[in-house]
């Protein structure tokens, strides 16, 4: 796809990462392997569509922001997957080597899974894999249907000096997580009973399974299993029937292969992102120490205008992630190199927002843009009470009260990728409300004004956000890069990701404001915006 026709699609994105056309959707072992980050994705190299008889794409990058598109990694060719190279993850193993664990669709349509390592250690960008003549290393069990195995997990090592890994399944409506352990990598052997399983979840996806730091905001490595107690662990699954990731935080014992988290498993869960976010995998990056995830964020627009495109998806910006200090949720930031990117800073502080009042940040390019924004109240005691039938539903808030609703304390925010007569906009905002003497902090992502084109997604998104806002101020990052916008509430504690496709807020055309329509003033005591320059995103093959 070339640069000028590029140019004419404005749904493009000019700082997250997609292939230059196709379909695209799930990460698939990220990892970064002498300096040079890897980002494989599940492809269809044939069209805009998905296709079950998927391929592993493969770009490189040295800073997870500029990418270079090689020829994929792997394409259906052998009996153990000849009817697809679905999703898995990668390894670094002793002495360095990496290697790559993924799902084969055989001949029969079993879903197996497979081993596969470079060709050529020496090559920068190991460009070449081979799959390994033991395949597949991972039989189908007896009991499972053929399509509900599949996923398999980074590995991890154990004090016995043997390798543990997850791979996602269901019977009967029950999610699985099975694990299995191997002295070589080629043989393993299943344990007999499941690493963790709730009953009423369906299929388990893309599950993820790594160490956090309980002190520290740094990342750790999937084999560091218990210090003196100073991590827990994350176990993330990917609900197929909702389309949500999951995560639970707890205890892992490799002695009991027992794994036991501090919530149960429910609708009410704990989500990465309350939008469109999925099939989310993390790498432990050994450079700066940190843990990396990103996901895959689908399109919400018609086929006829996937197929117009010429593509189909994008990958969420790379997401630092860390436990906070309450050691209850994990926190997610947008990795520092963005600031890469960052030009024409605005930004002023203490700004009085009176209720009813709008304010047009200038001087930034609205369609890509980083925003940090934090706001302060007072007067809290005048907060409404949250009506009764709202309580375990914040998307039921947000739908109900969508930004043009006038409550006390909110709805305060950012209108994104807005026209100039405010037709078309992306509203992210806040409501504060009382509840039994407690203050409630609801994020919402309301879509429902975001294109004047008929047949798209205007989902309104929304969550619970856990501060205090008679002690903390409530801050707001979000990303916004033409087709899509990333916020971040509280530090990182609540993400909303949305797919929006404005026809009249495009390229120059679109504009940015800070709002408040509710009654009561509130300060935004500090507010930062940038311009984000265009990544480079489709360099030509080395």
């Amino acid at each position: 796809m070339s640069e000028s026709l590029l140019a004419e699609q404005p749904y493009r994105t000019a700082f997250h990462f997609q292939p230059p056309q196709n379909w695209m959707n799930d990460p698939n072992g990220p990892m970064c392997y002498n300096g040079v980050y890897h980002m494989f994705y599940q492809y269809n190299p044939f069209g805009p569509l998905f296709n079950l008889r998927m391929h592993w794409a493969h770009s490189v990058s040295r800073d997870l922001i500029n990418w270079i598109h090689l020829d994929p990694a792997f394409a259906p060719s052998e009996p153990f997957d000849i009817n697809g190279c679905l999703s898995g993850s990668a390894s670094i193993i002793p002495g360095g080597k990496p290697i790559m664990l993924y799902t084969g669709i055989d001949t029969e349509n079993r879903q197996v899974q497979n081993l596969a390592f470079p060709k050529d250690l020496s090559d920068p960008y190991l460009r070449e894999w081979v799959k390994h003549t033991a395949n597949p290393i991972i039989s189908l069990p007896e009991e499972i249907q053929p399509d509900d195995f599949r996923d398999p997990t980074t590995v991890w090592l154990a004090e016995d000096g043997k390798w543990r890994l997850l791979v996602g399944s269901q019977r009967d409506k029950t999610g699985i997580a099975f694990l299995y352990h191997s002295d070589d990598f080629v043989n393993w052997t299943k344990s007999d009973s499941p690493f963790h399983k709730v009953s009423g979840t369906g299929m388990w996806e893309c599950p993820d399974f790594f160490p956090v730091w309980v002190d520290s905001t740094n990342g750790v490595d999937a084999s560091v299993i218990n210090p003196s107690k100073r991590v827990k662990h994350v176990l993330k699954l990917g609900i197929q029937d909702h389309g949500k990731d999951c995560y639970l935080v707890g205890e892992y014992s490799p002695e009991k292969e027992h794994y036991v988290p501090e919530d149960e498993l429910t609708t009410t869960t704990l989500r990465l992102d309350y939008g469109i976010y999925y099939a989310s995998k993390s790498f432990f990056d050994p450079v700066k120490k940190r843990r990396i995830m990103t996901a895959w964020v689908n399109e919400t627009d018609s086929e006829a205008d996937v197929i117009a495109k010429g593509w189909s998806g994008v990958q969420a910006f790379p997401r630092s992630i860390w436990l906070d200090k309450n050691q209850k949720q994990l926190l997610q930031w947008p990795i520092e190199e963005i600031e890469m990117l960052h030009e024409n800073e605005v930004s002023f502080q203490n700004k009085k927002l009176e209720g009813g009042s709008l304010h047009e940040i200038q001087g930034i390019t609205a369609s890509q843009a980083d925003v940090k924004i934090s706001f302060k109240l007072a007067n809290l005691e005048d907060a409404e009470e949250m009506d009764a039938s709202w309580v375990d539903d914040p998307q039921l808030i947000c739908s109900e009260n969508d930004a043009s609703k006038k409550g006390k304390f909110g709805p305060f925010g950012l209108l994104a990728l807005a026209s100039n007569d405010l037709t078309e906009q992306t509203a992210i905002f806040f409501r504060v409300l009382r509840k039994n003497g407690r203050y409630v902090v609801v994020m919402c992502s309301d879509q429902s004004r975001s294109s004047t084109k008929d047949g798209i997604d205007k989902t309104k998104y929304g969550a619970f956000l856990d501060v205090n806002p008679q002690q903390d101020e409530i801050s707001l990052r979000t990303l916004i890069d033409h087709s899509i916008v990333e916020s971040f509430g509280g530090g990182g504690k609540t993400c909303i990701t949305a797919r929006v496709y404005p026809t009249l807020a495009i390229g120059e055309e679109a504009r940015l404001f800070v709002f408040n329509y509710g009654t009561e003033s509130v300060v935004i005591s500090e507010l930062s915006v940038w311009s984000l320059k265009k990544a480079r995103l489709n360099v030509e093959k080395p």
